[in-house]
């Protein structure tokens, strides 16, 4: 359980780490969060092995400190921020929340442009958090139904006014690098010099890249002062000063010459204008790309929220009446015609149709719904009409729970993200660090102008040095992985579990309802009536309600039988049913039964039964005075079972089976799916125990389930995939689910794990590549050897197409077949 107390006695943020610590050490404590501004302590602990009391004693034993229950309104919301460029500028939003008074707990998606913060909102509000992530230098929305709109609207201004400042940086640079580049060109250089006096070709470069700098640029300069207002640094601040110090020198070598005359530093006639110009430009257009290619990312996402629909006809009396969607409540009859939407999840009371429900399974062929089937928001009516009741809405409802678990797996991290967090966090700083050293030994060292070569390395290291590949490298594509995983029915909760799946020495299947389809189904129907014997089979079953009578009207009705009348009818509970009709009386049920009442079974018959007996089938005789047919019933196996288990074999991944049945039915089941593996009379409770078991021989388990008892064992397993037909408390325990129960999706999950993984490490090659090849090369590594210096401009091109390249690499996930 998690709770929140009050830490009174703490005088500074150190007091508040020492208390965390120490509660983390404690016995039963999970986690724990300590927060030195609202003095508040949010606990995660197993209630089982510790409580109230114990936690005082822990928080007493550090020092002159107390804890406190506190009576606290906590509450959380959801933000989309604005302006996010890298990890570390998600990192400076989690710092603002959490130095925030009354904020307990927070969490930030650079990827996902999210922060989610937990308040006491006795101490703060929404509008306050807001204000926070303002005056961070972000925006902030208030996530809401409402708000997504608002934030695409956002996001398409904020692309709108990148491209009009790019256009406009573009055509103001083209001035000072003409004039800068001309000596390359004597021509030109001579046609230039007779209009403009060398002083006045810096003015006029002077001119044109000041717009640039000071509005085009502005962002840049503004995110920095607001950095280092929080006292931290990222991306724009490396943009800011690098650039800032081009544009600072070369204007002060214009205007104040002696300034540099004074301090006895040789400087050429190069300036640096169109350095800083062309930076800004090339930098403007990578983000500009950047922003575009990251909206595409989600778009697996966009289109589920794009599936809500917004009105429904609502059944009142005899009135049919539109209401909009959120005026719908719980028992309401919905109306839906021939080629509508469904609005909202019911259940049908009335009529019935074929419903196309590719958006929720991704399989195209439409489902027939009739009286009592259920129905699900989003998915589309095709030819008939119905009626149904309202079961579930707004956040209940199966499209809201679906994007709810998208949200979250793509804001979440894999473990393969953290070498990039930890080396994301301190990159800034080392860069800085770099560049500054790179200054510093090159005005020592350099050739002559020292200094002109010194600022070229220092900016050139500032600029080329790219924290957010590093940043987007793993969250596009976990991002891109996780929506094409919905797109195919593949609901995957967290990105640790799309990381591990493809590892998987081992799957684990439950049988009944997962490999099986979880009730008794005719597999067999042996008849010697030529056809006359099964509409009276159906019309005595139908009168039973054991459940071996009720797979047997699903085959009649399957086979089209017809009702007739009958009577006299009986039930002999162990041993069958009898009845009368046309003309004689029928007996269904066991061998015994049949022996029992001296109904003559024929060779053939006899032979039969032995054959289904062996297959571990159970086996119904039904005739008058002698058998005219035998019936196998068993738990089918899915459409599809035998395919993904050749499939598992195939790459090397060992399929198990796990059920509480005996071990000749696991042994037939097992045969006929191809299963070499299987733990038979497993009890529910133990079933946890095999997974340890198989984990323990240093194997990675994936476990498949659908039941409440697979719960644990899914818990338990390094991967656990549900089915959707199941029950809420497996899905709920599994990290992966699969609409609609369609076994051969998890190969599918697999596949798209494997090609998500190998997207990621793609990335993070090239982003660690990218900077470990480029910082050296740019702090002038080569020049001893090569006299080669790499140019701002070169570096600007890099690093703004550095990003974009991670993105577009992951995009390649959209178009890839599994």
């Amino acid at each position: 359980m998690k709770e929140t107390y009050r830490v009174t006695g703490m005088d500074c943020a150190s007091c508040a780490i020492r208390i965390e610590n120490k509660l983390k050490k404690s016995a039963g404590v999970h986690n724990a969060h300590i927060n030195f501004s609202t003095e508040k302590a949010a606990i995660e602990f197993d209630e089982k092995k510790t409580g109230f009391v114990e936690l005082q004693k822990v928080v007493k034993s550090v020092g002159a400190y107390d804890l406190e229950k506190t009576e606290m309104n906590t509450k959380t919301a959801s933000f989309k921020v604005i302006g996010m460029a890298s990890d570390h500028c998600a990192g400076v939003v989690k710092t603002a929340l959490l130095d925030a008074k009354g904020v307990i707990r927070a969490e930030t998606s650079f990827a996902n442009s999210e922060a989610i913060a937990e308040f006491d909102s006795n101490i703060t509000d929404v509008d306050k958090l807001k204000k926070v992530i303002d005056s961070a230098g972000y925006e902030a929305i208030l996530k809401t139904e409402e708000a997504v709109d608002a934030e695409k609207k956002i996001r398409e201004a904020r692309i709108r006014k990148l491209k009009i400042k790019t256009i406009f940086a573009a055509i103001l640079t083209i001035v000072p690098t003409v004039l800068a580049m001309s000596h390359y060109f004597p021509a030109l250089s001579g046609a230039i010099d007779l209009f403009l006096p060398m002083k006045w070709n810096y003015i006029v470069q002077f001119i044109f890249t000041t717009p640039v700098i000071v509005w085009a640029g502005s962002q840049f300069f503004k995110a920095a002062l607001s950095n280092l207002k929080h006292k931290t640094a990222d991306m724009n601040t490396l943009i800011a000063v690098g650039t800032g110090s081009a544009y600072l020198f070369s204007s002060l070598a214009i205007f104040y010459p002696k300034f540099f005359e004074s301090a006895g530093m040789q400087i050429s006639n190069q300036l640096y204008f169109e350095v800083a110009a062309i930076i800004i430009t090339l930098i403007l257009l990578g983000r500009y790309l950047e922003e575009k290619a990251k909206g595409s990312t989600t778009e697996a996402l966009k289109k589920l929220i794009g599936l809500q629909a917004k009105k429904a006809i609502l059944l009142k009396g005899d009135a049919e009446i539109e209401v909009d969607i959120a005026d719908v409540k719980i028992g309401d009859i919905v109306i839906v015609k021939p080629g509508a939407k469904i609005p909202i999840d019911g259940v049908i009371v009335e009529g019935h149709s074929y419903v196309d429900e590719s958006m929720l399974t991704g399989e195209s062929k439409p489902v027939l719904k009739v009286k009592d089937d259920l129905v699900y928001g989003a998915t589309m009516n095709k030819t008939g009409s119905f009626n149904f009741r309202v079961t579930k809405v707004g956040h209940d409802t199966v499209l809201a729970q679906i994007i709810k678990m998208v949200e979250e797996a793509q804001g979440s991290k894999a473990p393969i993200q953290k070498l990039a967090d930890h080396v994301s966090s301190i990159f800034v700083p080392v860069v800085i660090a770099i560049a500054a050293a790179a200054f510093v030994i090159w005005l020592i060292i350099g050739p002559e102008p020292r200094f002109n070569f010194a600022l070229i390395t220092f900016i050139t290291v500032l600029i080329i040095a790219c924290p957010c590949a590093l940043g987007l490298a793993t969250p596009t594509a976990i991002i891109v992985g996780v929506g094409k995983g919905a797109e195919k029915g593949i609901l995957i909760k967290n990105a640790a579990a799309l990381e591990i799946a493809h590892k998987a020495d081992a799957i684990v299947f439950d049988k009944t309802g997962t490999l099986t389809e979880g009730h008794p189904e005719v597999t067999d129907f042996f008849d010697e009536s030529k056809g006359q014997i099964l509409p009276i089979l159906y019309s005595i079953e139908k009168k039973s309600e054991h459940s071996l009578a009720e797979a047997i009207c699903r085959y009649g009705e399957k086979h089209g039988a017809k009702a007739l009348p009958i009577s006299d009818f009986r039930a002999i509970e162990g041993y069958g049913v009898q009845a009368a009709a046309q003309g004689a009386v029928y007996f269904i049920g066991s061998l015994d039964f049949m022996k029992k009442n001296k109904i003559v079974i024929s060779a053939s018959m006899q032979e039969q039964y032995e054959k289904f007996s062996s297959e571990a089938k159970t086996v119904v005789f039904s005739g008058d005075n002698i058998v005219r047919a035998v019936i196998a019933i068993a738990d089918a196996p899915k459409e599809g079972s035998a395919e993904v288990i050749n499939g598992l074999d195939a790459i090397g991944v060992t399929p198990i089976m796990l059920t509480g049945d005996n071990k000749r039915t696991a042994e037939a089941i097992s045969r006929k799916l191809g299963i070499k593996k299987f733990f038979a009379e497993v009890k529910p409770e133990a079933k946890v125990n095999k997974i340890k078991e198989l984990q323990s021989e240093g194997l990675i388990v994936a476990m498949v389930g659908d039941g409440i008892n697979d719960a644990p064992a899914l818990v338990q397993s390094d991967v656990g995939i549900a089915m959707a037909t199941g029950t809420d408390i497996a899905i709920e325990a599994a990290d992966i689910t699969l609409i609609k129960g369609k076994i051969e999706k998890v190969l599918l999950a697999m596949k798209l794990s494997k090609y998500t993984m190998r997207t990621i490490k793609q990335n993070l090659f090239w982003a660690f590549i990218y900077n470990i090849v480029g910082i050296p090369v740019a702090a002038g590594i080569l020049y001893p050897i090569t006299g080669i210096l790499l140019s701002p401009i070169i570096a600007s091109a890099a690093m703004a197409f550095s990003s974009v390249s991670v993105v577009v690499n992951s995009l390649r996930l959209r178009r890839r077949k599994i």
